[in-house]
């Protein structure tokens, strides 16, 4: 069993792409891969290039493609275009094609919307548009459309020594066939090849998908992020400090000496026999805490690939095999995580909270992904995954996941934390809770929980949202990963100053609610989602349905992520104040 998880994680592995081209020789052949065509507004909804009657070869091949770029959605095929190193070419014929009706409609409703294409040449994507279409008015309000497709396309590629470097495409807009007219016409598809030497490194050639980030508008929404996110970071720290240096120290030290008046006068200080008291469902908790941390070394992983160059821009596919690859290897911190922190609470170990671990995040992820494909599959768009594909996910979440998961919990059963020693005894029946004031209520306090957090990080949460479901480039890791700081120290601050209001008005149910006042964030972003798409040229079903799935599937990551930073955080806060108090 060893043998084969072992042969399974280094397949994994080897899937992942490289940015490296490839040496050739004057006149090699250079495999130019046709990908895929959709609406430009619509991300999602991408179909094969092929669906359109675009000139193809007999027999199509097929690119065998990684994990990650099936999930991604890409189905290279061959074409009929011949970009042999170094050799220019000038309208050459790639075929002559006879236009149905049918054809031509499909021709036509794809201008309508927009249709792009995209291709792959030596691992560098290229784009262009099927065609275009101009309007004239007949009359005040009439409006005839005329509709033109490009049948004739341009390569400029640039090249260092023996390696490609750069490829562009153009659609020569004095090359179109008006197809305005639903009758069958024939039409001659060309292009040309330009082959110019250039001094950049081969090794740079992807560094050019990152120069969107160097924009000064884009530099501009960067600056406005990170004086919003520091100016609500200092209001904060200067609110800790009024808490903790002054209001609280002065409790704590009125209590040391023997104080009983003011001792009686402090509401989380008469709980203290009842907030270690363990809340309902301390499984799903414990599951909560180790999905939670998964998840947050999952991102701090990702951000390290980032910053070493691994993930770049259009790396066909990394990315997902990078997710898929490092959520099986954290498994191991879920399983541990959610065992250590059971025996810790409670003092037994059960197998239950290590199952909940292993359920609490993938269960409403295959949901979700079985209900989109189901609709992509509806579509015949390319993000519906294969049913090979499928099977393979099945094995990997059953012979890798689980295994890991399960090693996981063994090792938190033997190694993971003591079994922890409240300051004072907890009593047998539980403290009746007063009446609490409109700003201790759990409703208040959840939404202020949210809000703050999300207020600092709303710009640079615009900007994720525009390079996810746009074609915006997100290339500045760096003021990602500040901004994460801040939504991780801001989830901390604000969890710990709600649950300290809490205690004081002698609450002592703060457990869940901490969870709650921390992932409340994520409802805040979800909610930002919605008006993202109210706002954007995004339509039809498929896409509505796919933006909505997998944004909620991002924002209940962060939800998990951001509810296990905030309960941390008071569980850390709480401890602390309660074993520097003297109490009798």
């Amino acid at each position: 069993m060893a043998q084969f998880l072992l042969t399974v994680l280094l397949t994994l592995t080897f899937w992942i792409g490289s940015s490296s081209s490839t040496r050739y020789n004057a006149g090699d052949h250079v495999p130019l891969f046709v990908n895929k065509v959709g609406p430009l507004h619509n991300p999602s909804e991408t179909y094969q290039y092929y669906d359109l009657p675009f000139c193809r070869p007999e027999p199509v091949i097929e690119k065998q493609e990684t994990l990650g770029e099936v999930l991604n959605g890409d189905r290279l095929m061959s074409s009929l275009y011949e970009l042999k190193f170094g050799e220019d070419k000038t309208h050459v014929t790639l075929c002559r094609k006879r236009l149905k009706s049918s054809d031509i409609s499909m021709f036509r409703d794809a201008i309508a919307q927009d249709y792009y294409f995209q291709m792959y040449y030596d691992d560098l994507p290229l784009w262009g548009f099927v065609g275009k279409s101009e309007g004239d008015y007949l009359g005040q309000k009439e409006k005839l459309t005329k509709y033109y497709i490009f049948n004739h396309l341009k390569f400029d590629v640039l090249y260092n020594a023996d390696e490609v470097v750069e490829i562009t495409s153009f659609s020569d807009p004095s090359y179109l066939v008006d197809i305005s007219e639903n009758t069958e016409i024939d039409v001659q598809f060309t292009y040309s090849v330009t082959w110019n030497l250039t001094s950049e490194r081969s090794a740079t050639r992807m560094n050019k998908y990152s120069q969107a980030s160097l924009h000064p508008i884009t530099q501009k929404i960067h600056l406005f992020s990170f004086l919003n996110s520091i100016t609500v970071v200092v209001l904060l720290v200067g609110l800790l400090f009024l808490l903790f240096v002054r209001h609280l120290k002065n409790e704590l030290r009125s209590c040391s000496i023997g104080d009983e008046e003011e001792k009686k006068e402090v509401g989380w200080k008469l709980v203290h026999s009842d907030v270690f008291r363990c809340p309902r469902n301390i499984s799903l908790l414990c599951a909560f805490l180790g999905t939670g941390t998964q998840l947050l070394i999952l991102i701090i992983a990702l951000f390290a690939l980032a910053f070493t160059g691994f993930l770049y821009p259009y790396s066909r596919g990394m990315l997902l095999t990078s997710l898929v690859i490092i959520y099986i290897l954290t498994s191991i911190v879920a399983g541990y995580t959610a065992a250590s922190f059971h025996n810790h609470f409670e003092g037994n170990k059960q197998k239950r909270r290590v199952r909940l671990a292993g359920t609490l995040f993938p269960v409403p992820f295959f949901i979700v992904v079985s209900v989109l494909n189901t609709v992509a599959i509806t579509y015949g768009a390319t993000a519906a995954l294969p049913f090979g594909t499928i099977v393979i996910i099945i094995l990997i979440y059953t012979f890798l996941n689980i295994p890991f998961l399960t090693l996981g919990g063994v090792l938190g059963n033997r190694f993971g934390l003591l079994e922890f020693q409240p300051p004072t005894a907890v009593k047998r029946n539980p403290r009746e809770i007063p009446l609490q004031n409109w700003y201790r209520r759990k409703l208040y306090q959840v939404f202020l929980g949210g809000f703050v957090p999300f207020s600092a990080v709303v710009l640079e949460w615009h900007q994720l949202y525009a390079s996810l479901w746009g074609f915006k480039i997100y290339t500045s890791p760096g003021m990602m990963f500040f901004t994460f700081v801040v939504l991780i120290f801001l989830s901390a601050s604000v969890g710990i100053i709600l649950t300290y209001i809490q205690l004081s008005g002698e609450d002592y149910e703060w457990w869940w609610r901490s969870i709650l006042c921390g992932g409340f964030t994520a409802i805040f972003m979800y909610g930002y989602g919605v008006i993202f798409y109210l706002r954007s040229d995004m339509t039809g079903f498929l896409q509505l349905s796919f933006y909505l799935g997998y944004t909620a599937l991002l924002c209940y990551a962060l939800f998990l992520v951001l509810g296990t930073i905030s309960f941390l955080a008071s569980w850390m806060f709480i401890r602390h104040i309660y074993r520097s108090v003297k109490l009798e």
